[in-house]
């Protein structure tokens, strides 16, 4: 019996047969280790390259009949994984050559480190701010009033950790296009939590990792390319209510309880607002902008 591979690669696609078979090119050149690939689609319909990707020897298709969300799709590809490492990713990320590795590397260095995220690019060579602190009432409420159309924001600013060059390091939580997880560290929490359709996800994850004694790490050294808002882009309406919901979610449940009630009134309120305003300018959480240079990644540290 051949011995399992070390990481099981979960890739979420929805109507991504354009970008999945670049994905598995650049995959297959950012590690030497063994992995597999379970590719859920959760596409109401299976186009012919998602098909085709999904027959090559390393992968195999899960198909809900469904969209299940990001997360809970997320769970149906981990489930039964029995190597050390799994990796979510979005089908629209385009890995560099020993990237992977170097993610894995960094684990070794970090032995309670149950999740990894690589430094983001995007296709203009901008760095994406994908290591960030947990949202905080402070920071969270000055970055969803201000953030979508004042970027620069000192509560975004600081929520997005954009001062000084990029390093290896603990954070609140990483960008969920793609992490590196330890298979141990993601059994324990159980998961993704899949009340989250989408977003928010990620946040509640590597929060979850926190409270069970996890740390999250951010990679710089691991560079990858993100195309980005590929699978939403034909329903950007409907992700951007979907965005403010899971905001909603994940801060009530912040501040449960009967003494909290009347701040979760505010906070529903006030995100309803901003929802309204982000449908009406057709904007969603412009903060998320990329604002850096990629060239900061040369210049990002390792700890000593």
């Amino acid at each position: 019996m051949s011995a399992e591979p070390e990481i099981r690669v979960v890739v979420v696609t929805f109507r991504s047969g354009e970008v999945i078979g670049a994905f598995l090119d650049t995959l297959a050149k950012a590690t030497a280790r063994s992995y597999e690939v379970v590719v859920v689609d959760n596409s109401p319909e299976l186009d012919e390259a998602t098909a085709a990707a999904a027959r090559r020897p390393e992968a195999r298709l899960v198909r809900p009949g469904r969209n299940l969300g990001y997360g809970a799709a997320a769970n149906r590809g981990a489930a039964g994984a029995r190597g050390d490492w799994i990796v979510v990713a979005n089908a629209d990320i385009s890995f560099t050559p020993g990237s992977l590795d170097e993610l894995v590397d960094a684990a070794a260095r970090w032995p309670r480190g149950g999740a990894f995220g690589p430094g983001i690019v995007n296709p203009d060579g901008a760095l994406y701010p994908s290591a960030r602190d947990l949202p905080s009432l402070g920071r969270g409420a000055g970055h969803a009033l201000f953030g979508w159309f004042w970027p620069t924001n000192p509560w975004t600013a600081s929520y997005r950790r954009e001062r000084g060059a990029p390093k290896e390091m603990t954070t609140g939580w990483l960008s969920g296009s793609v992490q590196l997880l330890r298979r141990e560290a993601f059994e324990a929490v159980a998961g993704f939590d899949e009340s989250y359709f989408m977003f928010m996800e990620d946040v509640d994850l590597d929060r979850r990792l926190g409270l069970a004694g996890w740390s999250s790490v951010y990679v710089p050294s691991a560079v990858v390319e993100h195309l980005g808002g590929h699978s939403t882009t034909r329903s950007s309406r409907r992700m951007v209510v979907a965005h403010h919901r899971s905001m909603v979610r994940y801060l009530c449940r912040q501040y449960s309880g009967p003494a909290y009630l009347p701040l979760r009134v505010l906070l529903t309120l006030g995100l309803g607002a901003r929802l309204v305003l982000a449908l009406t300018f057709a904007k969603d959480s412009a903060g998320a902008r990329a604002t850096r240079s990629a060239e900061l990644l040369a210049t990002s540290t390792r700890p000593r």
